[in-house]
């Protein structure tokens, strides 16, 4: 009996319960098994991670994924059933740099059995020449993009304090006081309208429930895109206090706090700060910071990214809420927190539809072939190491795969060179694709970001209309799981005549099933469209 097959029978009497639950829903997609079956059980985040290492494992290898084809690994939420294939996993492979759910990845990190590999593919695979790309946000509003920041600590493993820290950590960032002429909310709009408020200051804060209702969590390194709504004009002082919850039991650590100054629908000056900087545009984060603790805020007024940003003192700066923020709170029960509808609000709004909690490296490393070729060394190595006995198939099936992936690398050049230069631009709903336009000479022309808080403003489709008609794009490319996030997509492209073309981003579906499809499917849809 292997070490795996052993662990996973004394496991199998605690998992009773979750194993009963999950066959409930028998005639789903397959598991992994606590039976010593001869093979290696290995479970992924994604199914084109699976993929990869079905490729490579061949028969020695039992691969699943927690999400399931066809769902968003951006926004899926594990179940039973997921716990426990991750209890039964001999080895794991993660993309991670926050492209997954955070959910799946504290299952993924809880769960897995001690001495099993927890490999995060993007963070390992640099090992084997695969090549990053920083994420750089367009900030395209006529106000301040304001979200909330988990700056990590200068070194891995290590938190405020000397506290370990590690990529299940979370740092809480709670609202503790408001002291304004009206309240405060800040809030999430999700890609189906659906609302999640982080803060209320209508019904005052309860220090005694560890600031519960009015807490944003997130994961170390991560920061997040949110809705900030004032009911009234005027100066408002927010005080916003940070925690480190380093592990699932453990109490909350107390990084620090501040208070930042808002001067809403009112000139700046009047916030009484003559030497302050005002935060008027771009790009910024209310920011915890592990490393040195305390609460401070980071600006880039061009909308650089994290390397662009200069960190200030919460008493150096004044965050503007223009008049031109002025808005009306929209009709629908999920805006109802807000106050009645048609009734005004100051807002800076969240710019980005859906939950969209990420890092500062884009995550999407596939789209290169060449990463992903790092990614199949990744894995085989992990493998060869995990199950030395099948050191010479897990060789062998990289090595005919990687050749494969070469060809496959060859045509997705060949196709794209193909399509004249004058338009090889890409318009599309999801920023996923920059590997993809650096590796095969694809210029990213533009990509939806609604306000998610209203219906998408003249501004959004006069951009988007401006930018097809200037390019002279023949059509838009919408990934086939991501069509609720397509109205304005679709109305701009039925108007101007365009065809609606469909690429893959992250999941896989009924069509288009493995890595290689997928990537031949992409370079024939943008020829095939673009030509």
């Amino acid at each position: 009996m292997t070490a795996g097959s052993l662990r996973r029978a004394v496991l199998a009497a605690a998992l009773a319960a979750v194993a009963v639950a999950a066959a409930a829903g028998c005639g789903g997609p397959p598991t992994l098994s606590s039976a010593d079956d001869g093979r290696l059980q290995v479970v992924t985040t994604t199914g084109l991670l699976r993929d990869l290492v079905a490729n490579v494992g061949g028969e020695r290898v039992n691969a699943v994924s927690l999400v399931p084809d066809g769902a968003d690994p951006h926004s899926f939420d594990p179940t039973l059933r997921d716990v426990r294939d991750v209890v039964y996993a001999d080895v794991a492979f993660s993309n991670y740099m926050l492209l997954e759910q955070h959910s799946i990845v504290k299952i993924l990190d809880a769960n897995l059995p001690e001495g099993s590999p927890n490999v995060s593919l993007a963070e390992e695979s640099v090992k084997y020449a695969a090549e990053l790309i920083p994420l750089v946000e367009s900030v395209n509003l006529d106000t301040i993009w304001l979200g909330m920041r988990a700056q990590a600590a200068g070194h891995a493993g290590h938190g405020h304090g000397g506290h370990a820290v590690d990529r299940s950590s979370d740092v809480l960032l709670s609202v503790t006081a408001v002291d304004g002429p009206g309240d405060l909310f800040g809030y999430l709009t999700g890609s189906f309208g659906e609302t999640d408020v982080y803060f209320d200051s209508s019904d005052g804060f309860d220090q005694a429930a560890g600031y519960r209702d009015d807490t944003a969590e997130l994961p170390v390194g991560a920061h997040t895109h949110m809705s900030w709504a004032f009911t009234e004009p005027g100066v408002y002082r927010v005080t916003v206090a940070a925690r480190l919850q380093a592990g699932q039991t453990a109490r909350p650590l107390p990084l620090g706090e501040a208070t930042f100054v808002f001067a809403v629908g009112v000139p700046p000056a009047d916030a009484g700060r003559p030497e302050a900087t005002v935060l008027d545009r771009g790009h910024a984060d209310l920011t915890a910071d592990l490393a040195g603790g305390g609460v401070h805020v980071v600006y880039d007024p061009e909308g650089g990214g994290e390397g662009a940003q200069i960190a200030h003192a919460a008493d150096e700066v004044v965050i503007a809420v223009p008049a031109k923020a002025l808005d009306e709170v929209p009709s629908g029960s999920q805006f109802a927190f807000l106050g009645r509808a048609g009734a005004q609000i100051h807002q800076l709004p969240q710019a980005v539809l859906g939950k969209h909690v990420h890092g500062e490296i884009d995550p999407h490393l596939w789209h290169d072939v060449g990463n992903a070729m790092a990614y199949v060394e990744l894995i085989r190595d992990t493998l060869i190491d995990s199950d030395p006995e099948g050191a010479r198939s897990y060789r062998a099936n990289a090595d005919a795969y990687l050749s494969e992936l070469r060809r496959l690398d060859r045509h997705v050049r060949r196709t794209i060179a193909a399509i004249p230069f004058h338009r090889r631009y890409l318009v599309t709903t999801h920023d996923a694709f920059a590997y993809l336009a650096r590796a095969y000479g694809i210029e990213i022309a533009g990509f939806v970001t609604p306000n998610p808080a209203v219906e998408p403003s003249l501004a959004d489709r006069r951009k988007l209309t401006e930018t097809v008609r200037n390019l002279r794009v023949p059509a838009v490319f919408l990934e086939p799981n991501l069509a609720v996030r397509s109205s304005l997509l679709r109305e701009v492209a039925d108007r101007e005549g365009l065809r609606v073309c469909p690429i893959y981003g992250d999941a896989f579906d009924g069509r288009v099933t493995t890595y290689v499809q997928l990537m031949r499917f992409n370079a024939d849809s943008l020829k095939g469209c673009l030509s």
